[in-house]
C-alpha cells in the first residue's frame, strides 16, 4: 500500500494524535522517568539509556529513515575475559527484568514519538542490519512509522516466529484505521498488565532474524 492510498487518518490525524499524546504523557510521566533514570544509572553502573540506530518509515527517496531509538537500558555491559559481551541472559539483571515485564523500559520512546520518528501504534522498529534480509513483502512494514506497540505485540509478542510477526505487521499496514489503533492500544494495556510473552521460548530476548528460507520468500 503506497502512502498516497492511505486514508486521512493515516496521513494526517494519526500524527497529530501521536504528538498530543506523547507530549501529554511525557509531562505526566516525567517524575517517574527521572526516578528510573537515577535508579538505572546505579543498577546498570553507568549510562541508564540504551540508544541504537533503527530504521523508520520509507521516505520519498524510497529508503528507510534511520533514527536513534531511545530506551531504558535493561542489560549491563558486562564482558568476559576476552572483552566480549556476556550472553543476554547473563547481562539481564533483576532490575532489567522488572523494566521489561512492566514495559517501563519503553517510556523514553515517547521522545521518538514526539519527534516524529515513531508512532504510538505501528510495527516495532527492528535492527538496521535486517533491511537486506527482508523479502519485498516483509519490507512493507516500513510503509508506516514504527510504533511503541503494534498489532503483532498484541498477538503473541516475542513468542511469534519472525515470519508470523512480519505477516501481522503487513496486515496492520493494509488495515490501518483509527479503530484498529484503538483496539491495539487497549489490547497492549492488557498484554502489559498480564506480562505475557515477554521473552521467546528459547531465549531471554527475541532471536536474531537471519533472513528467509527459499520457501519463505
Amino acid at each position: 500500500m503506497n502512502s498516497n492510498k492511505q486514508g486521512l487518518y493515516a496521513r494526517c490525524i494519526k500524527r497529530v494524535l501521536d504528538f498530543v499524546i506523547s507530549l501529554t504523557a511525557l509531562l505526566i510521566l516525567s517524575p517517574l522517568m527521572i526516578i528510573l533514570t537515577l535508579i538505572g544509572a546505579f543498577k546498570m553502573r553507568g549510562n541508564p539509556f540504551f540508544v541504537q540506530p533503527r530504521p523508520g518509515k520509507i521516505g520519498k527517496d524510497g529508503k528507510e529513515k534511520i533514527f536513534n531509538l531511545i530506551k531504558f537500558r535493561t542489560m549491563t555491559n558486562e564482558k568476559d575475559s576476552g572483552g566480549n559481551l556476556l550472553p543476554d541472559e547473563k547481562r539481564l539483571n533483576g532490575y532489567g527484568i522488572f523494566l521489561r515485564k512492566t514495559s517501563l523500559d519503553e517510556l523514553p520512546q515517547l521522545i521518538n514519538i514526539l519527534s516524529g520518528n515513531c508512532s504510538l501504534i505501528g510495527p516495532r522498529p527492528l535492527l538496521v542490519c535486517y533491511l537486506d534480509r527482508y523479502s519485498p513483502e516483509q519490507r512493507r512494514r516500513h510503509e508506516v512509522r514504527p510504533g511503541l506497540t503494534g498489532y503483532a505485540q498484541t498477538h503473541g509478542r516475542n513468542n511469534l516466529s519472525w515470519q508470523e510477526k512480519f505477516k501481522l505487521d503487513v496486515y496492520y499496514v493494509d488495515h490501518l484505521t483509527f479503530i484498529m489503533d484503538v483496539k491495539v492500544f487497549f489490547k497492549s494495556i492488557i498484554v502489559v498488565l498480564t506480562r505475557s510473552d515477554i521473552s521467546s521460548e528459547t531465549a531471554a530476548t527475541m532471536e536474531e532474524f537471519m533472513g528467509n528460507e527459499p520457501n519463505e520468500q
